[in-house]
């Protein structure tokens, strides 16, 4: 989920373009503050290693290659640091770019985060279902065991629909073998089989797992690999869905802070990588004409269709998956209060051919997502629709006032739409999360299209690409 050049398109409430949406969150103003405090008296132009991509990916590589004390430069096109992983600031609101959710279960981010600093805080761990005109709770039965029992007689799948829920949790927390292991294991198949196989019913898959598992890997159709099933399921069993205090940019930021000060460059596009000399150093083009030296290696820390511009054919020796990525739009509305105080997600139960997968209100999560006082909705669709932002704020709107009441959300203010056509690398079966870092001479690849497309992937990717570049 973290890119180099994240392709995003922001829009205000009247759907024009932002070039340089501002202001920014605070910490991630600061990464970006020092960044060019640092460059304005002299730019850094070579490296041992220089990393491309300021993503979660390349943050990692270059965290690693800062704790090993090896010299490295990170080079980032856009405006800041984060791809897609950054919050934006409007009217006092925290908008993060396409709604995220992190699991404090993670081990890589366990593993290389301040999960304190970032002052996070849960969700209700559930979600409310909106079908036939009404909502109904499925409650995670062993942290809300009262919920868990009245949602039994509800219309979200049969009372044995329940109960194979539980055994689903009990059996991924049980599994044999590490996270890495389940990325691995023989037997993949789709989201899909896995739950028929499971014994789910259909009512179960479409009116809660469908619109469920659409909001994590944007794929109604439940085509995503089984894999990843086993492991969102295993870290919701183990551990929270948080939103961080200060948005989930926050998590960017916080790994930018810990970089040196003159080693992160932004608004330094890379034309191309050019080939390595005898001495191995190489010599990287900018957009801008400039050169950069790579005295031994480089990260291409990027999505996958940039990383494979800067690469070509070097990266057909180890290539990443080809099919189409999918991708998502987010809105954010402003309001003064929400029509519900939970901190909880809802979904679309219905699948009757309705724009809105799921929605929240981040502002009942995080207080500080919204100023005081007042409240934040944020609303996700699958894919990117080719209508104009009104027409899709109508849509929207005409939904959600079925939802929570027409006299509410028509008081609700549009801040901004996020259009983001590559927000996830095809992860569909089959997969490979387990491909190398290395692609020889000097060359390794870090991102989401090397392991899974969720923050952990993307942290332990750059991680390993930095351990092996310094091998």
């Amino acid at each position: 989920m973290r890119a180099n050049a994240p392709s995003v398109v922001l829009t205000n409430a009247r759907g024009n373009a932002h070039v340089n949406p501002s202001p920014r969150h605070r910490s991630c103003r600061r990464a970006e503050t020092r960044a060019h405090a640092s460059s304005s008296s002299s730019k850094k132009d070579s490296a041992d290693v220089v990393v491309i991509g300021g993503g979660l990916s390349g943050l990692a590589a270059c965290r690693e290659l800062g704790r090993r004390g090896d010299d490295y430069l990170l080079l980032e096109s856009s405006d800041d640091i984060g791809g897609r992983v950054r919050t934006d600031v409007v009217d006092g609101y925290l908008l993060d770019r396409g709604f995220a959710i992190f699991l404090t279960s993670y081990p890589e981010a366990r593993r290389v985060l301040d999960y304190d600093a970032l002052d996070l805080k849960p969700f209700y761990a559930g979600a409310d279902v909106r079908f036939d005109g009404a909502f109904h709770r499925v409650a995670d039965p062993f942290r809300h065991p009262v919920d868990g029992l009245q949602s039994l007689p509800n219309p979200i799948g049969s009372v044995v629909d329940k109960v194979l829920v539980g055994l689903v949790r009990f059996q991924t927390v049980l599994a044999l073998g590490s996270l890495e292991d389940m990325m691995s294991r023989d037997g993949e198949t789709t989201i899909m089989k896995r739950l028929k196989d499971f014994g789910f019913s259909d009512a179960m898959i479409d009116r809660f797992f469908r619109p469920f598992m659409a909001g994590i890997f944007f794929n109604r159709e439940l085509t995503t690999s089984s894999r990843l099933f086993n492991f969102v399921m295993r870290m919701l069993a183990t551990g929270q869905n948080c939103l961080p205090a200060k948005g989930i940019g926050a998590v960017s930021a916080q790994l930018r802070d810990g970089l040196a000060l003159d080693s992160v460059r932004l608004n330094a596009k890379v034309a191309n990588v050019g080939e390595r000399s005898a001495d191995l150093s190489r010599t990287l083009t900018l957009e801008s004409g400039e050169s950069i030296t790579a005295r031994k290696a480089i990260i291409v820390a990027c999505e996958g269709p940039e990383a494979a511009r800067l690469l070509g054919k070097s990266l057909g020796k180890s290539p990443s998956k080809s099919e189409s990525a999918v991708g998502t739009t987010c809105l954010y509305f402003a309001m003064e209060k929400a029509p519900t105080e939970d901190a909880i997600l809802y979904l679309d139960g219905d699948n009757n051919g309705g724009i809105v997968n799921n929605c929240c209100f981040p502002s009942n999560v995080a207080p500080s997502y919204a100023p005081a006082g007042k409240s934040l909705a944020s609303v996700s669709i699958i894919g990117v629709p080719e209508e104009d932002d009104e027409t899709i704020e109508s849509k929207v709107r005409q939904e959600l006032s079925a939802w929570f009441g027409a006299d509410s959300v028509s008081t609700w203010r549009l801040l901004r739409v996020y259009r983001i056509p590559y927000a996830q690398p095809n992860q569909e079966a089959p997969t490979d999360f387990c491909r190398t870092t290395s692609l020889g001479d000097g060359v390794f690849v870090a991102g989401d299209h090397r392991y899974s497309a969720t923050f952990d992937g993307a942290l332990l990717s750059g991680r390993r690409a930095a351990e092996e570049a310094v091998a």
